[in-house]
Formats: structure tokens, sequence, C-alpha cells
């Protein structure tokens, strides 16, 4: 059964990392709600049991540590610490997407702990769901992201599975650029920050009809990529739309991204399967908007705004403030 909220449940394989944390909780006066092993707190997740509130993961080995975040951070209402052996920058960033809201290297847990559970607080909330995180990475990033794990590792390298499972579960196989699951949360998450920080965002909704092949699809995607600046979320939506997110980007820039995307597609001759010139509809919303109060409703005024070029042939459609 899962334990109270207000408790600490220590998940974990490592009797190591266990007493340590067990020693600071006791230290600054945190009640261990729990203890179980990793497997048994992913069967129970699995099962809608698993623990919630405040989690401390213990685990040697961070490819299994990984799996485990997720998992038991994917129904939401757990706050999670992981705690791995050397939680360098690459690490604490994929712990980071998995569902942990602190890393802890060894022998941290005296100065981390009360600090954590401290910044966590009651009224923070939860984490995302994480199946509805998937953090995505362009594919390049994925493979460093791989290399920098495995530090034997040299460009091209094909001993080493691991930067090709990330690759194939996170991005978008045709277009390597995010995909559909990392949109619904990259897109809650830059709405809030945005509120939060009075910036501006843009969210562009581009289809084109009919079929493209998957040499067109990557042509697509490296327009894109070229359009885009280096903070721009960029990724697919489906099989013929796709969805970009720019923070601190006025109406006035995504318009002139979106315009740079229509003219270096017509320049390069693209077509669909078929032989017919690529048509692209792009409609795009900025906020500060009156009508976007939710995350929701800037996405649906995007595709409002989509769904009009492809009527009106406008090839852009912005909507006003």
């Amino acid at each position: 059964m899962s334990q109270p909220s207000s408790a600490l449940t220590l998940v974990g394989d490592a009797p190591e990392f266990q007493a340590e944390i067990e020693a600071a909780a006791k230290a600054a006066g945190i009640e261990i709600g729990g203890r179980m092993t990793a497997l048994e707190a992913m069967a129970a997740a699995a099962a809608g049991e698993g623990p919630t509130g405040r989690v401390v993961l213990g685990m040697a080995g961070s490819d299994e540590a990984f799996t485990a975040a997720r998992v038991l951070t994917q129904g939401g209402g757990v706050r999670l610490a992981l705690v791995i052996d050397d939680p360098g920058p690459v690490r604490a960033g994929i712990a980071a997407f998995c569902g942990a809201g602190a890393v802890w290297a060894p022998g941290e847990a005296k100065t981390q702990l009360a600090a954590t559970i401290e910044r966590w607080g009651e009224a923070e909330g939860t984490r995302p769901k994480v199946d509805e995180v998937a953090a995505v990475f362009p594919e390049q990033l994925l493979r460093e992201l791989g290399q920098g794990l495995n530090g034997a590792m040299t460009p091209g390298s094909s001993h080493d599975p691991r930067p090709a499972r990330l690759i194939e579960a996170l991005a978008d196989p045709e277009t390597s650029l995010f995909n559909y699951d990392f949109l619904t949360y990259k897109l809650d998450e830059e709405f809030k920050r945005s509120r939060r920080f009075g910036q501006p965002l843009s969210c562009v909704k581009l289809t084109f009809d009919g079929e493209c092949s998957e040499a067109v699809l990557r042509q697509l995607g490296s327009v894109f990529l070229q359009a885009a600046r280096d903070t721009d979320i960029l990724g697919r939506f489906d099989r013929s739309s796709f969805l970009f997110l720019l923070p601190g980007t006025s109406p006035d820039g995504a318009r002139a991204m979106a315009d740079r995307i229509v003219e270096s597609v017509a320049n390069q001759g693209l077509v669909d399967v078929v032989g017919d010139p690529i048509d692209l509809s792009i409609g795009l919303v900025s906020c500060p908007h009156p009508g976007v109060e939710r995350a929701e409703d800037l996405y649906r005024l995007a595709v409002e705004a989509c769904q009009e070029a492809a009527r009106s042939n406008a090839r852009v459609v912005a909507l006003p403030l």
C-alpha cells in the first residue's frame, strides 16, 4: 500500500545509501514511513499502489535508477530525490526528466535531505506525470548524452546500446524532432514559465496536405531547425502536423520564423509522394493574449489559426492580440 505523503519512503537496493539516508532523516527529525526495494516499489506503482509523497531512491546503477524513477513518478503524487554514483551534469539532466526533483551523490544526504524536503514543501504540489513528460532531445544531443554516460565510448562506437535506446524511445524517428509526449508536457511547462516571469510565448501549428516520404520528412525537419533558435522547442505532433513552442518570442518574431519556413520549403522544391509541392498551412498565437488562460487555450487558438490558414490559402495566419 502507498505510504502517507507526509512520511519519507526509502526505495532502493543499495543498503549503504539507505543507511546514510536513515541517519540523515533521524538527525533532521524526518519520519521514515516505509522501506521498499526498487522491484517492490515498481510493482506496487504498476498496480496503482506505489509510494506517494516524499520518496528517496538510492541505487548503484544509474540506468536502473532512471528506469525506477520514471515508473515511480509516472502516476503523479511523488516528490522524488535520486541518489546515484557520480551525478554529473549529464546524469543530473537525465534524472530530472525521468522525474527526480533532486539528485545527490552518496555521502550528501546529511546536507541535502533536510534542504530538499524544505524546498519541496507541502504547498509546492507534485511533479507532472512522467508518461506526460517523456522529455525528448534532438538526436545529436541524445548521442552526446549517451557518450557522456559511457566515458569509454568514442563517436561512432556501437558496442553500448544505450544511446540507440534513448534515441528510439525519445525522438521522432523520421524527423529527429521532439515527439508528441514531450510536446504535451513542454506546452504546459513553457506556458507556466511564461506566466510566472511575464515573458512572451508563441505557439506555432504547422500542417501540410498529403503524404511525404521519409526523405522529405527529414528535409522538413532540417528546414524547421535551420529557421529556429536553440531555445525553441520543435516537435512532430502527428503524421502531417508539427508544433513549435517559441519562448521569449513576440508575434512578429513567430511570424518571421513562419515566413522563413514557407520560403525555404518553396525554394527547395519539396514535394509529396505524388509529386505535388508541399502545401504548408501555419497558424500562430502568442501570449499574453486575452483568450489564453490555460496552456490548452494557447494550443487551441494555434490550431484554429492553422485551420484558417488552410481554408484561406493564406499560408500563415497569426491571431491578433
